[in-house]
């Protein structure tokens, strides 16, 4: 009886698995990881600050709200365990798109859910070291967008960086990065959410215009915040706010760099529709989270003049 019913209950699955089913997962992914991330809060405790932790022996019910963060803002000492963690996850990360682009790991599951992976196109050759991954041009850009990504973070980290990251807020920042880089290469993957949309022809509109805010965005992050790092270094600019550089165009010009390269991965990626949702998903949790905390920080230990 018991395998009866097994076989029955795996007779249903596999019949609920032909049709929209599909459909309904890749729904699911689109919709569920910004607001999962969002119900999680690994945004924003990625991108909030925590006071320094020596003004008082009690906490005040601010700083009790933000014992939390990932950042420890304002404790001035390295966590070499927290770095090791931070690089070695994040260079894992384009190795993980590689099995995915390339490799089509994903594959199996996606044809047994009811739906079809994109067929790979031609192999750049640029008789080089990157002929042997095999690779089209059209993956081997995404595939540099997320390296560049893990080098981008692992120089913030190393180079930029200034408060203790400790080992789980490593890993939290590090998975968080991996989960959207990774919904990446799946979307890309699927002929239903590809935004190759002739058979990975290069180049496309998506990938253009994708390509160009991921550059604009990846290099505007990072260099505002190499300028802000030279400012600080200024004994004579502490206790202040740096307004020059690219932050004299706005005030948070990192924050919407960062905003601005996510959103061209995805559309590279996963086509217009995924790229507006991720652009709007961080520029929400930016504007009603990050940016009013990191206000408040400033606030109360910097000043304006």
């Amino acid at each position: 009886m018991l395998c009866l019913n097994a076989e029955e209950d795996a007779s249903k699955t596999a019949r609920r698995l032909n049709g929209k089913t599909w459909s309904d997962f890749v729904h699911v992914i689109v919709w569920g990881t910004p607001l999962l991330m969002l119900r999680l809060g690994c945004l924003t405790t990625i991108v909030d600050y925590s006071p320094a932790p020596n003004h008082t022996s009690s906490m005040s019910s601010d700083e009790n709200l933000h014992k939390n963060k990932l950042i420890l803002r304002g404790s001035k000492q390295s966590s070499p365990l927290g770095t090791g963690l931070f690089i070695g996850l994040r260079s894992i990360d384009p190795v993980l798109q590689y099995a995915f682009l390339a490799k089509g790991i994903a594959a199996p599951a996606i044809h047994r859910l009811g739906g079809k992976t994109l067929a790979q196109g031609p192999p750049v050759v640029t008789n080089t070291l990157i002929d042997r991954l095999a690779m089209s041009p059209y993956r081997l850009i995404l595939l540099a967008m997320a390296a560049g990504s893990a080098i981008k973070q692992n120089y913030w980290l190393v180079g930029i960086c200034q408060e203790e990251f400790p080992p789980l807020s490593a890993i939290e920042v590090s998975v968080f990065n991996t989960v959207f880089n990774s919904v990446n290469s799946l979307l890309f993957t699927c002929s239903l959410t590809s935004a190759s949309v002739n058979g990975e022809h290069f180049p496309q509109t998506p990938l253009i215009v994708g390509s160009a805010l991921y550059v604009v965005g990846i290099f505007t992050e990072t260099f505002s915040e190499w300028q802000r790092l030279q400012f600080k270094k200024n004994t004579a600019n502490k206790g202040k706010v740096y307004t020059g550089g690219l932050f004299r165009f706005a005030r948070h010009i990192n924050y919407a760099g960062y905003t601005l390269w996510r959103a061209g991965y995805a559309l590279a990626a996963g086509g217009w529709t995924w790229g507006a949702i991720v652009g709007a998903f961080f520029s929400y949790n930016f504007i009603s989270d990050g940016i009013p905390e990191l206000n408040r920080y400033c606030q109360e230990r910097v000043s304006l003049f």
